[in-house]
Protein backbone atom coordinates (compact mmCIF):
# COMPACT_ATOMS: atom_id res chain seq x y z
CA UNK A 1 0.00 0.00 0.00
CA UNK A 2 1.39 3.41 -0.99
CA UNK A 3 1.80 6.29 1.46
CA UNK A 4 -1.16 8.00 -0.18
CA UNK A 5 -3.30 4.87 0.22
CA UNK A 6 -2.28 4.57 3.86
CA UNK A 7 -3.29 8.20 4.35
CA UNK A 8 -6.69 7.69 2.75
CA UNK A 9 -7.28 4.53 4.77
CA UNK A 10 -6.72 6.51 7.96
CA UNK A 11 -9.41 9.06 7.11
CA UNK A 12 -12.47 9.02 9.31
CA UNK A 13 -15.24 8.86 6.70
CA UNK A 14 -18.87 9.26 7.66
CA UNK A 15 -20.73 6.00 8.17
CA UNK A 16 -23.02 4.63 5.47
CA UNK A 17 -26.00 4.64 7.84
CA UNK A 18 -25.78 8.43 7.75
CA UNK A 19 -24.52 9.17 4.24
CA UNK A 20 -26.78 6.74 2.36
CA UNK A 21 -30.06 7.93 3.86
CA UNK A 22 -32.28 8.83 0.92
CA UNK A 23 -33.17 12.30 2.19
CA UNK A 24 -29.50 13.20 2.68
CA UNK A 25 -28.61 11.94 -0.79
CA UNK A 26 -31.48 14.06 -2.09
CA UNK A 27 -29.86 17.12 -0.49
CA UNK A 28 -26.52 16.90 -2.31
CA UNK A 29 -25.11 19.79 -4.32
CA UNK A 30 -22.70 19.64 -7.24
CA UNK A 31 -19.10 19.78 -6.02
CA UNK A 32 -15.55 19.90 -7.42
CA UNK A 33 -15.71 16.19 -8.27
CA UNK A 34 -18.92 16.54 -10.29
CA UNK A 35 -18.46 15.44 -13.87
CA UNK A 36 -18.98 18.84 -15.52
CA UNK A 37 -16.37 20.41 -13.22
CA UNK A 38 -13.76 17.70 -13.76
CA UNK A 39 -14.32 17.77 -17.52
CA UNK A 40 -13.87 21.55 -17.76
CA UNK A 41 -10.72 21.32 -15.62
CA UNK A 42 -9.36 18.67 -17.96
CA UNK A 43 -10.23 20.75 -21.02
CA UNK A 44 -8.43 23.75 -19.59
CA UNK A 45 -5.43 21.90 -18.19
CA UNK A 46 -4.83 20.06 -21.48
CA UNK A 47 -5.74 23.10 -23.60
CA UNK A 48 -8.41 21.42 -25.69
CA UNK A 49 -9.31 23.26 -28.89
CA UNK A 50 -12.86 23.76 -30.19
CA UNK A 51 -13.27 25.11 -33.71
CA UNK A 52 -16.20 25.46 -36.08
CA UNK A 53 -15.88 23.37 -39.24
CA UNK A 54 -19.32 23.88 -40.70
CA UNK A 55 -22.21 26.20 -39.98
CA UNK A 56 -24.85 25.76 -42.66
CA UNK A 57 -27.88 27.35 -41.03
CA UNK A 58 -30.58 29.19 -42.96
CA UNK A 59 -32.25 32.44 -41.93
CA UNK A 60 -34.50 30.50 -39.55
CA UNK A 61 -31.59 28.80 -37.84
CA UNK A 62 -32.23 25.39 -39.41
CA UNK A 63 -29.47 23.25 -40.87
CA UNK A 64 -26.23 21.54 -39.85
CA UNK A 65 -23.31 22.66 -37.73
CA UNK A 66 -20.10 20.72 -37.04
CA UNK A 67 -17.56 21.53 -34.32
CA UNK A 68 -14.11 19.97 -34.09
CA UNK A 69 -12.88 19.04 -30.62
CA UNK A 70 -9.11 18.53 -30.63
CA UNK A 71 -7.35 17.12 -27.56
CA UNK A 72 -3.70 16.15 -27.08
CA UNK A 73 -4.73 12.53 -27.62
CA UNK A 74 -7.53 12.54 -30.17
CA UNK A 75 -9.97 14.34 -32.44
CA UNK A 76 -13.74 14.37 -32.14
CA UNK A 77 -16.60 16.19 -33.81
CA UNK A 78 -19.91 17.43 -32.50
CA UNK A 79 -22.53 17.28 -35.27
CA UNK A 80 -25.71 19.34 -34.75
CA UNK A 81 -28.93 19.03 -36.75
CA UNK A 82 -31.38 21.92 -36.22
CA UNK A 83 -34.83 21.56 -37.73
CA UNK A 84 -38.27 23.14 -37.69
CA UNK A 85 -40.54 21.70 -35.01
CA UNK A 86 -44.26 22.24 -34.78
CA UNK A 87 -45.31 23.36 -31.30
CA UNK A 88 -47.77 20.48 -31.09
CA UNK A 89 -44.85 18.01 -31.25
CA UNK A 90 -42.60 19.79 -28.73
CA UNK A 91 -42.42 17.78 -25.51
CA UNK A 92 -39.98 17.19 -22.65
CA UNK A 93 -41.24 13.64 -22.29
CA UNK A 94 -39.10 10.71 -23.35
CA UNK A 95 -41.90 9.50 -25.64
CA UNK A 96 -41.36 12.50 -27.97
CA UNK A 97 -40.23 11.65 -31.51
CA UNK A 98 -39.10 15.07 -32.79
CA UNK A 99 -36.97 17.85 -31.35
CA UNK A 100 -35.57 21.28 -32.23
CA UNK A 101 -32.00 19.97 -32.24
CA UNK A 102 -30.46 16.51 -32.33
CA UNK A 103 -26.74 15.92 -32.15
CA UNK A 104 -23.98 13.36 -31.87
CA UNK A 105 -20.39 13.33 -30.66
CA UNK A 106 -18.19 11.41 -33.11
CA UNK A 107 -14.77 9.85 -32.57
CA UNK A 108 -12.49 10.89 -35.44
CA UNK A 109 -13.34 12.83 -38.59
CA UNK A 110 -16.68 13.28 -40.35
CA UNK A 111 -16.56 12.61 -44.08
CA UNK A 112 -19.46 13.04 -46.51
CA UNK A 113 -20.57 9.43 -46.19
CA UNK A 114 -20.66 9.49 -42.39
CA UNK A 115 -22.45 12.84 -42.34
CA UNK A 116 -25.10 11.48 -44.70
CA UNK A 117 -25.58 8.44 -42.46
CA UNK A 118 -25.83 10.62 -39.36
CA UNK A 119 -28.27 13.07 -41.01
CA UNK A 120 -30.57 10.13 -41.74
CA UNK A 121 -30.38 8.57 -38.27
CA UNK A 122 -29.35 10.99 -35.50
CA UNK A 123 -32.61 12.99 -35.81
CA UNK A 124 -34.49 9.72 -35.24
CA UNK A 125 -32.61 9.10 -31.96
CA UNK A 126 -33.76 5.71 -30.53
CA UNK A 127 -35.45 4.79 -33.81
CA UNK A 128 -32.30 5.30 -35.91
CA UNK A 129 -29.41 3.00 -36.78
CA UNK A 130 -26.54 4.84 -35.14
CA UNK A 131 -22.95 4.55 -36.36
CA UNK A 132 -20.51 2.71 -34.05
CA UNK A 133 -18.10 5.70 -34.08
CA UNK A 134 -20.77 7.81 -32.42
CA UNK A 135 -19.94 8.18 -28.71
CA UNK A 136 -23.01 10.17 -27.69
CA UNK A 137 -26.40 11.05 -29.15
CA UNK A 138 -28.83 13.52 -27.67
CA UNK A 139 -31.70 15.85 -28.43
CA UNK A 140 -32.90 19.17 -27.08
CA UNK A 141 -35.79 21.59 -27.30
CA UNK A 142 -35.68 25.37 -27.23
CA UNK A 143 -36.75 27.50 -24.35
CA UNK A 144 -39.04 29.43 -26.69
CA UNK A 145 -39.41 32.53 -24.52
CA UNK A 146 -35.69 32.86 -23.94
CA UNK A 147 -34.92 32.26 -27.60
CA UNK A 148 -37.37 34.92 -28.77
CA UNK A 149 -36.19 37.42 -26.16
CA UNK A 150 -32.49 36.87 -26.93
CA UNK A 151 -32.90 37.10 -30.70
CA UNK A 152 -35.06 40.24 -30.45
CA UNK A 153 -32.64 42.02 -28.11
CA UNK A 154 -29.48 41.10 -30.01
CA UNK A 155 -31.08 42.05 -33.34
CA UNK A 156 -31.70 45.53 -31.93
CA UNK A 157 -28.07 45.79 -30.81
CA UNK A 158 -29.03 45.34 -27.14
CA UNK A 159 -28.16 42.76 -24.52
CA UNK A 160 -30.93 40.46 -23.25
CA UNK A 161 -32.16 40.93 -19.71
CA UNK A 162 -30.07 38.63 -17.44
CA UNK A 163 -33.16 37.91 -15.35
CA UNK A 164 -34.44 35.74 -18.18
CA UNK A 165 -31.51 33.39 -17.59
CA UNK A 166 -32.03 33.53 -13.85
CA UNK A 167 -35.59 32.30 -14.33
CA UNK A 168 -34.64 29.72 -16.99
CA UNK A 169 -30.90 29.29 -17.28
CA UNK A 170 -30.63 28.02 -20.83
CA UNK A 171 -31.66 28.32 -24.47
CA UNK A 172 -31.85 24.54 -24.96
CA UNK A 173 -33.06 21.78 -22.67
CA UNK A 174 -31.97 18.20 -23.35
CA UNK A 175 -34.41 15.37 -22.67
CA UNK A 176 -31.88 12.51 -22.82
CA UNK A 177 -28.14 12.17 -23.39
CA UNK A 178 -27.28 8.65 -24.48
CA UNK A 179 -23.89 6.96 -24.36
CA UNK A 180 -22.36 3.63 -23.36
CA UNK A 181 -23.54 1.52 -26.28
CA UNK A 182 -27.17 2.64 -26.43
CA UNK A 183 -28.88 2.14 -29.81
CA UNK A 184 -25.76 0.89 -31.57
CA UNK A 185 -23.37 3.70 -30.62
CA UNK A 186 -19.89 2.99 -29.24
CA UNK A 187 -19.79 0.87 -26.10
CA UNK A 188 -18.21 2.36 -22.98
CA UNK A 189 -15.59 -0.42 -23.09
CA UNK A 190 -14.05 1.45 -26.05
CA UNK A 191 -13.34 4.37 -23.74
CA UNK A 192 -11.71 2.45 -20.87
CA UNK A 193 -8.24 3.28 -22.14
CA UNK A 194 -9.20 6.58 -23.76
CA UNK A 195 -7.39 9.35 -21.85
CA UNK A 196 -10.00 11.89 -22.92
CA UNK A 197 -13.21 10.15 -21.88
CA UNK A 198 -12.38 7.29 -19.53
CA UNK A 199 -14.08 9.01 -16.59
CA UNK A 200 -17.80 8.26 -16.09
CA UNK A 201 -20.13 10.31 -18.31
CA UNK A 202 -17.33 12.56 -19.56
CA UNK A 203 -18.18 11.99 -23.22
CA UNK A 204 -21.83 12.83 -22.56
CA UNK A 205 -20.87 16.02 -20.74
CA UNK A 206 -18.54 17.02 -23.62
CA UNK A 207 -21.45 16.68 -26.04
CA UNK A 208 -23.61 18.90 -23.83
CA UNK A 209 -20.80 21.48 -23.60
CA UNK A 210 -20.66 21.68 -27.40
CA UNK A 211 -24.44 22.13 -27.52
CA UNK A 212 -24.06 25.10 -25.19
CA UNK A 213 -21.59 26.68 -27.62
CA UNK A 214 -23.90 25.98 -30.55
CA UNK A 215 -26.83 27.64 -28.75
CA UNK A 216 -24.78 30.83 -28.43
CA UNK A 217 -23.75 30.83 -32.09
CA UNK A 218 -27.24 29.96 -33.31
CA UNK A 219 -28.97 32.77 -31.44
CA UNK A 220 -26.37 35.28 -32.65
CA UNK A 221 -26.83 33.98 -36.21
CA UNK A 222 -30.60 34.48 -35.99
CA UNK A 223 -30.12 38.03 -34.74
CA UNK A 224 -27.81 38.84 -37.66
CA UNK A 225 -30.27 37.35 -40.13
CA UNK A 226 -33.08 39.52 -38.74
CA UNK A 227 -31.11 42.76 -38.55
CA UNK A 228 -27.62 42.57 -40.10
CA UNK A 229 -27.04 46.29 -39.64
CA UNK A 230 -27.77 46.50 -35.92
CA UNK A 231 -27.26 43.00 -34.48
CA UNK A 232 -24.61 42.52 -31.80
CA UNK A 233 -22.91 39.56 -30.13
CA UNK A 234 -23.95 38.23 -26.76
CA UNK A 235 -21.96 39.75 -23.90
CA UNK A 236 -19.27 37.54 -22.39
CA UNK A 237 -20.89 37.62 -18.95
CA UNK A 238 -24.19 36.38 -20.40
CA UNK A 239 -22.42 33.71 -22.44
CA UNK A 240 -20.89 32.33 -19.25
CA UNK A 241 -24.19 32.58 -17.38
CA UNK A 242 -25.89 30.58 -20.11
CA UNK A 243 -26.16 26.88 -19.38
CA UNK A 244 -27.87 23.87 -20.91
CA UNK A 245 -31.04 22.54 -19.38
CA UNK A 246 -31.95 18.93 -18.79
CA UNK A 247 -35.36 17.47 -18.17
CA UNK A 248 -35.30 14.05 -16.58
CA UNK A 249 -37.62 11.68 -14.77
CA UNK A 250 -37.74 8.26 -13.18
CA UNK A 251 -35.56 6.76 -15.91
CA UNK A 252 -32.53 7.73 -13.81
CA UNK A 253 -33.59 5.76 -10.75
CA UNK A 254 -32.64 2.19 -11.81
CA UNK A 255 -29.04 3.25 -12.53
CA UNK A 256 -28.48 3.95 -8.83
CA UNK A 257 -29.55 0.39 -8.02
CA UNK A 258 -28.03 -1.53 -10.93
CA UNK A 259 -24.56 0.04 -10.53
CA UNK A 260 -23.97 -0.17 -6.78
CA UNK A 261 -20.17 -0.38 -6.95
CA UNK A 262 -19.99 2.69 -9.19
CA UNK A 263 -22.30 4.64 -6.87
CA UNK A 264 -20.20 3.49 -3.91
CA UNK A 265 -17.10 4.80 -5.67
CA UNK A 266 -18.67 8.19 -6.36
CA UNK A 267 -19.85 8.60 -2.79
CA UNK A 268 -16.60 7.29 -1.36
CA UNK A 269 -14.56 9.86 -3.31
CA UNK A 270 -16.85 12.66 -2.24
CA UNK A 271 -16.65 11.56 1.39
CA UNK A 272 -12.88 11.25 1.09
CA UNK A 273 -12.72 14.79 -0.30
CA UNK A 274 -14.76 16.05 2.65
CA UNK A 275 -12.59 14.21 5.17
CA UNK A 276 -9.42 15.58 3.56
CA UNK A 277 -10.81 19.12 3.71
CA UNK A 278 -11.81 18.75 7.35
CA UNK A 279 -8.27 17.71 8.26
CA UNK A 280 -6.57 20.77 6.74
CA UNK A 281 -5.13 23.35 9.10
CA UNK A 282 -7.08 26.53 8.27
CA UNK A 283 -5.36 29.81 7.61
CA UNK A 284 -7.01 33.20 7.83
CA UNK A 285 -6.98 33.25 4.03
CA UNK A 286 -8.88 29.93 4.05
CA UNK A 287 -11.45 31.41 6.42
CA UNK A 288 -11.95 34.44 4.18
CA UNK A 289 -12.30 32.19 1.15
CA UNK A 290 -14.94 30.11 2.98
CA UNK A 291 -16.82 33.27 3.90
CA UNK A 292 -16.75 34.45 0.29
CA UNK A 293 -17.96 31.07 -1.01
CA UNK A 294 -20.79 31.04 1.53
CA UNK A 295 -21.90 34.54 0.52
CA UNK A 296 -21.87 33.55 -3.10
CA UNK A 297 -23.91 30.39 -2.44
CA UNK A 298 -26.38 32.45 -0.41
CA UNK A 299 -27.02 34.85 -3.26
CA UNK A 300 -27.12 32.05 -5.84
CA UNK A 301 -29.90 30.36 -3.86
CA UNK A 302 -31.71 33.67 -3.42
CA UNK A 303 -31.64 34.10 -7.19
CA UNK A 304 -32.74 30.52 -7.89
CA UNK A 305 -36.32 30.34 -9.17
CA UNK A 306 -38.44 27.22 -8.86
CA UNK A 307 -42.17 26.71 -9.15
CA UNK A 308 -42.09 23.74 -6.78
CA UNK A 309 -43.35 24.70 -3.33
CA UNK A 310 -41.29 22.16 -1.40
CA UNK A 311 -38.02 23.01 -3.17
CA UNK A 312 -38.73 26.73 -2.74
CA UNK A 313 -39.17 26.12 0.98
CA UNK A 314 -35.95 24.10 1.17
CA UNK A 315 -34.02 26.83 -0.64
CA UNK A 316 -35.51 29.50 1.62
CA UNK A 317 -34.60 27.50 4.73
CA UNK A 318 -31.02 27.19 3.54
CA UNK A 319 -30.82 30.89 2.69
CA UNK A 320 -32.19 31.79 6.11
CA UNK A 321 -29.54 29.68 7.84
CA UNK A 322 -26.50 30.97 5.97
CA UNK A 323 -26.20 34.28 7.86
CA UNK A 324 -25.74 32.15 11.00
CA UNK A 325 -23.02 30.23 9.19
CA UNK A 326 -21.30 33.50 8.28
CA UNK A 327 -21.55 34.69 11.87
CA UNK A 328 -20.10 31.39 13.12
CA UNK A 329 -17.19 31.59 10.68
CA UNK A 330 -16.42 35.19 11.62
CA UNK A 331 -16.56 34.65 15.39
CA UNK A 332 -15.04 31.20 15.97
CA UNK A 333 -11.33 31.16 16.87
CA UNK A 334 -8.98 29.98 14.14
CA UNK A 335 -8.14 26.59 15.68
CA UNK A 336 -6.61 23.57 13.98
CA UNK A 337 -9.90 21.66 13.93
CA UNK A 338 -12.02 24.61 12.75
CA UNK A 339 -13.55 22.71 9.83
CA UNK A 340 -14.41 19.67 11.94
CA UNK A 341 -16.04 22.06 14.41
CA UNK A 342 -17.99 23.65 11.56
CA UNK A 343 -19.39 20.36 10.26
CA UNK A 344 -20.26 19.17 13.76
CA UNK A 345 -22.05 22.47 14.47
CA UNK A 346 -23.91 22.30 11.14
CA UNK A 347 -25.12 18.76 11.88
CA UNK A 348 -26.56 19.96 15.19
CA UNK A 349 -28.03 23.16 13.82
CA UNK A 350 -28.83 23.13 10.11
CA UNK A 351 -31.13 21.32 7.71
CA UNK A 352 -29.75 18.46 5.65
CA UNK A 353 -29.58 20.62 2.54
CA UNK A 354 -27.66 23.35 4.39
CA UNK A 355 -25.33 20.75 5.93
CA UNK A 356 -24.46 19.34 2.53
CA UNK A 357 -23.97 22.85 1.16
CA UNK A 358 -21.37 23.49 3.87
CA UNK A 359 -19.68 20.20 2.99
CA UNK A 360 -19.64 21.17 -0.70
CA UNK A 361 -18.01 24.52 0.09
CA UNK A 362 -15.38 22.88 2.29
CA UNK A 363 -14.48 20.55 -0.58
CA UNK A 364 -14.12 23.64 -2.79
CA UNK A 365 -11.49 25.12 -0.46
CA UNK A 366 -8.70 22.64 -1.16
CA UNK A 367 -8.40 21.80 -4.87
CA UNK A 368 -4.83 20.54 -4.49
CA UNK A 369 -6.09 17.84 -2.09
CA UNK A 370 -9.41 17.07 -3.74
CA UNK A 371 -8.82 17.20 -7.49
CA UNK A 372 -6.61 14.06 -7.71
CA UNK A 373 -9.65 12.06 -6.57
CA UNK A 374 -11.37 12.77 -9.90
CA UNK A 375 -9.24 10.01 -11.43
CA UNK A 376 -10.84 7.52 -9.03
CA UNK A 377 -14.48 8.10 -9.97
CA UNK A 378 -14.66 5.05 -12.22
CA UNK A 379 -14.59 1.39 -11.24
CA UNK A 380 -14.79 -2.01 -12.89
CA UNK A 381 -17.97 -3.55 -11.53
CA UNK A 382 -18.12 -7.20 -10.58
CA UNK A 383 -20.41 -8.67 -7.92
CA UNK A 384 -18.59 -11.75 -6.64
CA UNK A 385 -20.31 -14.78 -5.13
CA UNK A 386 -18.51 -16.53 -2.26
CA UNK A 387 -20.12 -19.99 -2.20
CA UNK A 388 -17.85 -21.39 0.55
CA UNK A 389 -18.87 -18.74 3.10
CA UNK A 390 -20.60 -20.28 6.13
CA UNK A 391 -24.29 -19.42 5.88
CA UNK A 392 -24.37 -18.24 9.49
CA UNK A 393 -21.61 -15.76 8.61
CA UNK A 394 -23.75 -14.41 5.76
CA UNK A 395 -26.65 -13.99 8.16
CA UNK A 396 -24.40 -12.03 10.51
CA UNK A 397 -23.24 -9.79 7.65
CA UNK A 398 -26.83 -9.01 6.71
CA UNK A 399 -27.76 -8.24 10.30
CA UNK A 400 -24.72 -5.98 10.70
CA UNK A 401 -24.53 -4.16 7.36
CA UNK A 402 -28.17 -4.36 6.23
CA UNK A 403 -29.89 -3.73 9.53
CA UNK A 404 -31.57 -0.79 7.79
CA UNK A 405 -33.26 -3.23 5.40
CA UNK A 406 -34.47 -5.49 8.23
CA UNK A 407 -35.92 -2.55 10.16
CA UNK A 408 -38.75 -1.84 7.70
CA UNK A 409 -42.21 -3.35 7.59
CA UNK A 410 -42.81 -4.52 4.03
CA UNK A 411 -46.18 -6.08 4.75
CA UNK A 412 -48.08 -2.96 5.77
CA UNK A 413 -50.02 -0.92 3.26
CA UNK A 414 -47.70 2.08 3.81
CA UNK A 415 -44.55 -0.04 3.64
CA UNK A 416 -45.54 -1.67 0.35
CA UNK A 417 -47.35 1.28 -1.19
CA UNK A 418 -45.35 1.74 -4.43
CA UNK A 419 -44.24 -0.72 -7.05
CA UNK A 420 -41.80 -0.03 -9.87
CA UNK A 421 -42.54 -1.17 -13.42
CA UNK A 422 -41.41 -0.49 -16.97
CA UNK A 423 -43.79 1.23 -19.37
CA UNK A 424 -44.73 -0.46 -22.64
CA UNK A 425 -44.46 2.68 -24.79
CA UNK A 426 -40.79 3.52 -24.09
CA UNK A 427 -39.74 0.87 -21.57
CA UNK A 428 -39.12 3.68 -19.07
CA UNK A 429 -39.41 3.13 -15.28
CA UNK A 430 -42.70 4.18 -13.71
CA UNK A 431 -44.31 4.07 -10.27
CA UNK A 432 -47.65 2.39 -9.55
CA UNK A 433 -49.75 2.21 -6.38
CA UNK A 434 -49.65 -1.44 -5.38
CA UNK A 435 -53.08 -1.78 -3.84
CA UNK A 436 -54.90 0.37 -6.38
CA UNK A 437 -53.29 -0.17 -9.79
CA UNK A 438 -52.78 -3.25 -11.92
CA UNK A 439 -49.34 -4.49 -12.98
CA UNK A 440 -47.60 -5.33 -9.69
CA UNK A 441 -46.89 -8.81 -11.05
CA UNK A 442 -44.51 -7.15 -13.55
CA UNK A 443 -42.61 -5.25 -10.89
CA UNK A 444 -39.00 -4.22 -11.51
CA UNK A 445 -36.62 -5.40 -8.78
CA UNK A 446 -35.44 -1.92 -7.79
CA UNK A 447 -36.26 -1.99 -4.08
CA UNK A 448 -33.31 -3.77 -2.44
CA UNK A 449 -34.58 -3.56 1.16
CA UNK A 450 -37.48 -6.02 0.84
CA UNK A 451 -35.35 -8.42 -1.20
CA UNK A 452 -32.64 -8.49 1.48
CA UNK A 453 -35.27 -8.99 4.19
CA UNK A 454 -36.84 -11.84 2.22
CA UNK A 455 -33.47 -13.55 1.73
CA UNK A 456 -32.59 -13.06 5.40
CA UNK A 457 -35.82 -14.74 6.48
CA UNK A 458 -35.15 -17.67 4.13
CA UNK A 459 -31.57 -18.00 5.44
CA UNK A 460 -32.75 -18.05 9.06
CA UNK A 461 -35.29 -20.73 8.24
CA UNK A 462 -32.70 -22.85 6.40
CA UNK A 463 -30.20 -22.56 9.26
CA UNK A 464 -32.70 -24.04 11.71
CA UNK A 465 -32.35 -27.40 9.97
CA UNK A 466 -28.83 -26.90 8.57
CA UNK A 467 -26.76 -24.97 11.14
CA UNK A 468 -23.43 -25.84 9.48
CA UNK A 469 -24.55 -25.08 5.95
CA UNK A 470 -22.51 -23.01 3.53
CA UNK A 471 -23.87 -20.47 1.07
CA UNK A 472 -23.63 -23.02 -1.74
CA UNK A 473 -25.89 -25.44 0.15
CA UNK A 474 -28.52 -22.77 0.60
CA UNK A 475 -28.38 -21.70 -3.05
CA UNK A 476 -28.73 -25.26 -4.30
CA UNK A 477 -31.99 -25.41 -2.40
CA UNK A 478 -33.05 -21.76 -2.97
CA UNK A 479 -31.39 -20.57 -6.20
CA UNK A 480 -33.61 -17.49 -6.55
CA UNK A 481 -31.62 -15.79 -3.77
CA UNK A 482 -28.32 -15.89 -5.66
CA UNK A 483 -28.41 -12.34 -7.00
CA UNK A 484 -29.13 -10.67 -3.67
CA UNK A 485 -26.59 -12.83 -1.79
CA UNK A 486 -23.88 -11.95 -4.30
CA UNK A 487 -24.78 -8.29 -3.87
CA UNK A 488 -24.59 -8.46 -0.07
CA UNK A 489 -21.29 -10.34 -0.07
CA UNK A 490 -19.73 -7.75 -2.37
CA UNK A 491 -21.18 -4.56 -0.90
CA UNK A 492 -20.20 -5.24 2.69
CA UNK A 493 -16.82 -4.00 1.40
CA UNK A 494 -18.36 -1.12 -0.61
CA UNK A 495 -20.58 0.18 2.15
CA UNK A 496 -21.83 3.20 0.16
CA UNK A 497 -23.32 0.98 -2.54
CA UNK A 498 -26.91 0.68 -1.36
CA UNK A 499 -29.39 3.43 -0.52
CA UNK A 500 -30.70 2.91 3.02
CA UNK A 501 -34.39 3.31 2.26
CA UNK A 502 -37.53 1.34 1.58
CA UNK A 503 -38.26 2.31 -2.01
CA UNK A 504 -41.75 0.82 -1.63
CA UNK A 505 -42.76 3.13 1.21
CA UNK A 506 -45.56 5.62 0.72
CA UNK A 507 -43.34 8.47 1.98
CA UNK A 508 -40.47 7.66 -0.39
CA UNK A 509 -39.68 10.69 -2.57
CA UNK A 510 -38.46 9.74 -6.06
CA UNK A 511 -37.02 13.24 -6.45
CA UNK A 512 -34.27 12.34 -3.96
CA UNK A 513 -33.14 9.54 -6.28
CA UNK A 514 -32.99 11.89 -9.26
CA UNK A 515 -31.08 14.56 -7.39
CA UNK A 516 -28.50 12.05 -6.14
CA UNK A 517 -27.32 11.22 -9.63
CA UNK A 518 -27.76 14.73 -11.03
CA UNK A 519 -25.62 16.24 -8.27
CA UNK A 520 -22.73 14.00 -9.31
CA UNK A 521 -23.27 15.09 -12.91
CA UNK A 522 -22.89 18.71 -11.79
CA UNK A 523 -26.48 19.92 -11.94
CA UNK A 524 -27.61 23.21 -10.44
CA UNK A 525 -30.94 25.03 -10.05
CA UNK A 526 -33.07 21.96 -9.26
CA UNK A 527 -36.58 22.79 -10.39
CA UNK A 528 -38.98 19.88 -9.75
CA UNK A 529 -42.04 19.86 -11.99
CA UNK A 530 -43.67 17.06 -9.99
CA UNK A 531 -42.42 14.45 -7.54
CA UNK A 532 -41.24 12.38 -10.53
CA UNK A 533 -39.44 14.71 -12.94
CA UNK A 534 -37.17 17.70 -12.66
CA UNK A 535 -35.46 20.35 -14.76
CA UNK A 536 -31.88 21.30 -13.98
CA UNK A 537 -29.10 23.35 -15.54
CA UNK A 538 -25.62 22.18 -16.53
CA UNK A 539 -22.53 24.30 -17.26
CA UNK A 540 -24.07 27.56 -16.05
CA UNK A 541 -21.14 29.85 -15.24
CA UNK A 542 -18.62 27.56 -16.96
CA UNK A 543 -15.71 28.99 -18.97
CA UNK A 544 -16.39 29.47 -22.66
CA UNK A 545 -14.82 27.77 -25.66
CA UNK A 546 -12.60 30.78 -26.24
CA UNK A 547 -11.43 30.64 -22.60
CA UNK A 548 -10.31 27.00 -22.59
CA UNK A 549 -6.68 27.87 -23.26
CA UNK A 550 -6.04 29.72 -20.02
CA UNK A 551 -2.45 30.16 -18.92
CA UNK A 552 -1.40 27.67 -16.21
CA UNK A 553 -1.22 30.37 -13.56
CA UNK A 554 -4.84 31.31 -14.33
CA UNK A 555 -6.32 27.81 -14.06
CA UNK A 556 -7.41 28.38 -10.46
CA UNK A 557 -9.66 31.26 -11.48
CA UNK A 558 -10.66 29.41 -14.66
CA UNK A 559 -12.08 26.57 -12.53
CA UNK A 560 -13.87 28.80 -10.01
CA UNK A 561 -17.44 28.92 -11.34
CA UNK A 562 -19.67 27.11 -8.87
CA UNK A 563 -22.89 28.82 -7.73
CA UNK A 564 -22.89 31.44 -10.52
CA UNK A 565 -24.53 34.81 -9.93
CA UNK A 566 -26.72 36.86 -12.25
CA UNK A 567 -24.76 39.43 -14.28
CA UNK A 568 -25.80 43.03 -13.79
CA UNK A 569 -27.44 45.21 -16.43
CA UNK A 570 -27.04 48.96 -16.38
CA UNK A 571 -27.89 51.41 -19.16
CA UNK A 572 -28.39 48.51 -21.55
CA UNK A 573 -24.94 47.03 -20.96
CA UNK A 574 -24.24 43.80 -19.09
CA UNK A 575 -21.37 43.56 -16.62
CA UNK A 576 -20.08 41.25 -13.89
CA UNK A 577 -22.40 39.97 -11.21
CA UNK A 578 -23.16 42.23 -8.30
CA UNK A 579 -23.82 41.20 -4.72
CA UNK A 580 -26.76 41.80 -2.48
CA UNK A 581 -25.76 43.74 0.66
CA UNK A 582 -25.91 40.65 2.89
CA UNK A 583 -23.79 38.60 0.51
CA UNK A 584 -20.59 40.66 0.65
CA UNK A 585 -17.70 40.82 -1.85
CA UNK A 586 -17.83 37.35 -3.37
CA UNK A 587 -19.22 37.85 -6.85
CA UNK A 588 -15.74 38.12 -8.28
CA UNK A 589 -15.36 34.40 -7.76
CA UNK A 590 -17.81 33.40 -10.44
CA UNK A 591 -16.50 35.97 -12.90
CA UNK A 592 -12.92 34.71 -12.90
CA UNK A 593 -11.62 37.63 -10.85
CA UNK A 594 -9.32 37.40 -7.82
CA UNK A 595 -10.91 36.81 -4.44
CA UNK A 596 -10.31 39.47 -1.85
CA UNK A 597 -7.14 38.51 0.01
CA UNK A 598 -5.70 36.54 -2.90
CA UNK A 599 -3.15 37.67 -5.46
CA UNK A 600 -4.53 38.36 -8.93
Amino acid sequence: MSNREWGLAALNLRCADDVMQLERLGSLHACRLSFVRSLVRQMGRQRWQVSRERFDLDENGYGTAIYRLQTPYGRYHGVMFAQALDDSRRSDRVIADAWDVTFGLIEGDVDASLLEQMAANVPLQEAGRQHPRVLVISRANKSLRNFAHFVKALAKGEQPDPEWLTRVGYLYCTTAVYGNGKFGIADFARLHENPDFRRPFSAQMAGVYLLRHFSIEQVEHLARCQAPQTACALATELRRYLGIGNSTGLGMAPFLISHPQLIAQWVNQRETALALAQRQLPSEEDRQRMLALTRRALQHLEETVTEDGEQTERNAETVASLPDVLAWLESTPLEDDLWAQLTAWSERTLSLEAQELINTLLIELYPERVDPLEEQMGVTENLDLQPDMPLIRLRQLIETHYNWALAHDYQSREGSYWFWYRSVEKEEPRLGVRHEEAGAEKEMLIAIGPRVAHSHAAICEFLEDNPRAKVVDFLLARPRHKEIIRRVQTLVKDTYGDIHANLWHQDMKPMHLLRTKLAFFGASRFDPKSDRWVRITLFQGAPLVEELNAEPEDLGRFDDWSFPLQPQRENGAVGPAGLSPQAGPAAALCNHQPVQGQSP
